[in-house]
């Protein structure tokens, strides 16, 4: 009804009017639509790199897990020679194409590949469940005990033997496993004592006990920064286990004494002990002490004129040995800490976890 009272004219101008409005608006390109597209063009192009750039940074680190992984497997004893070199070609071929440096420590992830994937078997539960009958069970279960009882008489490769068949009659019990770990390294066999740890921490990854002794086999191996990674394992899901403690502590001391300029291994310097004056005025009294000339006298005697008669080459030595004994008396006496000292180096010789008891 809009301008139905209206002259001819007058409706005829309105119209026109009307036209001319309509198509200045479609002629002008709308505000909001004009800024989203000048947004979307500008901004969609940095979200893309971001996200590749995102994704690349994940894929490097993965990339370098495994790369870590496939070193660890090319170091194993019971690879052939034809399969570490396959295994050091697959590694080249990663850092060739990934353009990735094993020493470039950036790279690492917190946890070893191996204990990522035990992680997320076990959250998502893809492990296959035993389909043992129960009478094969019980009998498995009568296997480890027969081989901790091995293992107490010392016969470590009997011992094996039982846990290798409870293993096959239960291959998803993480105890087998790990006992078989425990007899291997008794056996020196460290890297298969390594490779069932491992299979113990992909059936049960918060079980501690495979983690302390893949850190003695580890240790074994003088590859003490990733024994050093175990233990600690070991104590975050067994805070209050002694063994593993002192086993850390042993493990952490002979990484420091490797990357000595020494080099040695060894955790006692006895450079140090030679020119410490306590000990050279000990020794200095020793060669004073009229008893000590007469025995080195006769035993330099002996040594020119050739082989004492009767028994006098039993005396010396048995005077040498009280020498000694005088002479490690008074080093106790004079200088405790010298003592102590050389305890804890014999201490550190062996490894606590030796004696652990079994499951």
């Amino acid at each position: 009804t809009w301008g139905r009272h209206w002259s001819p004219a007058s409706q005829l101008a309105a119209g026109r009017s009307l036209m001319r409005l309509e198509s200045a608006e479609e002629s002008k390109p709308p505000a909001r639509l004009t800024s989203h597209y000048h947004h979307t063009t500008t901004t969609r192009p940095f979200q893309l790199a971001r996200k590749t750039a995102l994704r690349m940074s994940s894929v490097k680190h993965l990339v370098y897990a495994i790369i870590h992984f496939l070193r660890e497997q090319s170091q194993i004893d019971t690879f052939t020679s034809d399969e570490q070199e396959s295994l050091e070609v697959a590694i080249q071929c990663l850092e060739t194409v990934f353009k990735i440096n094993l020493e470039d420590t950036r790279l690492a992830v917190p946890s070893r590949l191996i204990e990522i994937f035990a992680d997320s078997c076990h959250k998502n539960e893809i492990l296959p469940l035993s389909d043992s009958l129960p009478e094969d069970l019980e009998k498995a279960d009568q296997l480890k005990d027969e081989g901790n009882n091995h293992m107490k008489e010392d016969n470590y490769a009997a011992a094996v033997d039982c846990y290798t068949r409870a293993i096959e009659l239960d291959p998803n019990n993480a105890v087998y496993y790990c006992n078989r770990a425990a007899a291997q390294s008794k056996l020196n066999n460290h890297s298969e004592a390594i490779k069932d740890c491992e299979r113990a921490i992909a059936i049960d990854p918060k079980y501690s006990k495979a983690y302390g002794r893949m850190g003695l086999a580890l240790t074994s191996m003088n590859k003490y920064q990733e024994a050093i990674n175990s233990y600690q394992k070991a104590l975050d899901l067994d805070p209050e286990n002694d063994s593993y403690k002192s086993n850390l502590k042993i493990a952490e001391q002979k990484s420091r004494d490797m990357s000595s300029p020494t080099g040695t291994g060894l955790s006692f310097d006895m450079a140090s002990l030679i020119n410490n004056p306590a000990f050279i005025s000990m020794a200095a009294s020793l060669m004073q002490n009229p008893q000590v000339q007469q025995l080195m006298s006769g035993m330099m005697t002996n040594a020119i004129g050739g082989p004492a008669a009767g028994v006098g080459g039993l005396t010396d030595l048995s005077s040498l040995i009280h020498a000694g004994q005088q002479f490690a008396q008074q080093i106790q006496q004079q200088n405790p800490e010298l003592i102590e000292q050389l305890r804890n180096h014999v201490r550190s010789r062996s490894f606590s976890g030796s004696t652990e008891e079994h499951s």
